[in-house]
């Protein structure tokens, strides 16, 4: 059996084209089976014990409350992880532990007190006859597989990979992850949806409050794109806004009126914030393509060239329209400039080629 765990959490069997079971890793329990503390849960047991929900049936269950165990790719509450993965093997993949090995996944820099966690729950609750741990990175330059020659078939390579909470470089040598080079860049999916939830709290009015976050994602997801040159993209909307700003109607839940908004700036605006993160966040200034390009410079430098010749997308945030068009044209800009001051500081020395 396969099984991915991350905002979202996708399991299946080794085999299959594609994941059987694509749900929130999300679970709600009674709120008066003692929702505060693991110790306070573990003394719950029973009838009650065995009464909760997972994936999409835990959003907004009534009289229950919706708790995540995992933040930023790490488990934070192993009681309820262990609750979560019990349904997914016995109610969603209907399977016998005992009689499947398990491939998992986990993400950069997990430290070795989770994996032997997850080893411990896994082979003492249920019994499994054999785990395997294996870095997201290493499976998504595997994937990138598919699309290419056999000759070309290579696990060496850095992956972008951007999910909801959180965004990392990570190069990979050999099928082997570089740990010490592995940069965390504080922007993803949630940030985008943040800073378009703004936005649009900044300029429309008829947004119930209570929406506003929902509104924001599904504006993300159906509407945005990368833009190539941001001030070029600001004068479309201004010369032709017939044309570019799309109209999103939605329903408030809880009057039944319906109510509309204008999409415009937001739509290239939102994952602009890969490339200009000081839009969204003070604190941190590098664009991605600077980040790419530092981590590869800190690699050894046997490996540096099969890093910028083999760049692998991974996670919902980087598919949108043209993402990688622009990471690559950006990253070139980034390692031209750099060529150029060698050779201006080399008095003409060494030829950059």
């Amino acid at each position: 059996s396969v099984f991915s765990v991350y905002r979202y959490t996708k399991i299946g069997y080794a085999g299959n084209t594609e994941p059987q079971f694509i749900m929130p890793s999300c679970i709600s329990i009674k709120e008066s089976a003692g929702v505060g503390e693991q110790a306070q849960r573990r003394l719950v047991r029973g009838v009650d014990d065995l009464d909760f929900y997972i994936g999409d049936e835990a959003v907004d269950k009534p009289n229950y409350a919706t708790k995540w165990p995992i933040r930023h790719g790490m488990v934070e509450d192993w009681d309820l992880m262990e609750k979560f993965m019990e349904q997914v093997i016995f109610k969603y993949l209907r399977a016998e532990p005992e009689d499947h090995s398990f491939l998992m996944t986990e993400p950069p820099l997990n430290t070795p007190e989770n994996r032997e966690y997850l080893a411990e729950i896994m082979f003492e609750t249920f019994n499994i006859p054999g785990l395997y741990i294996a870095v997201q990175a290493v499976l998504a330059l595997a994937a990138s597989w598919t699309s290419r020659q056999v000759g070309q078939r290579t696990l060496t390579g850095i992956v972008i990979d951007s999910g909801d909470g959180v965004t990392h470089a990570i190069p990979v040598a050999e099928g082997y992850v570089i740990g010490s080079c592995i940069k965390h860049i504080p922007i993803a999916g949630r940030d985008i949806t943040f800073f378009i939830q703004q936005l649009l709290r900044d300029r429309e009015v008829g947004i119930p409050p209570e929406q506003s976050l929902e509104t924001a994602k599904i504006v993300k997801e159906r509407y945005c794109y990368i833009c190539p040159d941001i001030v070029k993209e600001f004068s479309k909307y201004d010369c032709d806004p017939g044309k570019w700003i799309k109209q999103y109607r939605g329903v408030n839940s809880i009057s039944r009126t319906s109510f509309h908004i204008d999409v415009g700036y937001e739509r290239f605006l939102g994952p602009e914030i890969f490339f200009h993160p000081e839009f969204a966040n003070p604190d941190f200034m590098q664009p991605i393509s600077d980040v790419i390009d530092e981590v590869i410079q800190s690699c050894p430098i046997d490996v540096r060239r099969p890093l910028y010749k083999n760049i692998v997308l991974s996670g919902g945030s980087t598919m949108f329209r043209d993402f990688g068009r622009r990471l690559q044209r950006d990253l070139k800009r980034v390692v031209d400039a750099r060529l150029r001051l060698s050779e201006e500081l080399s008095g003409g020395r060494i030829k950059t080629c």
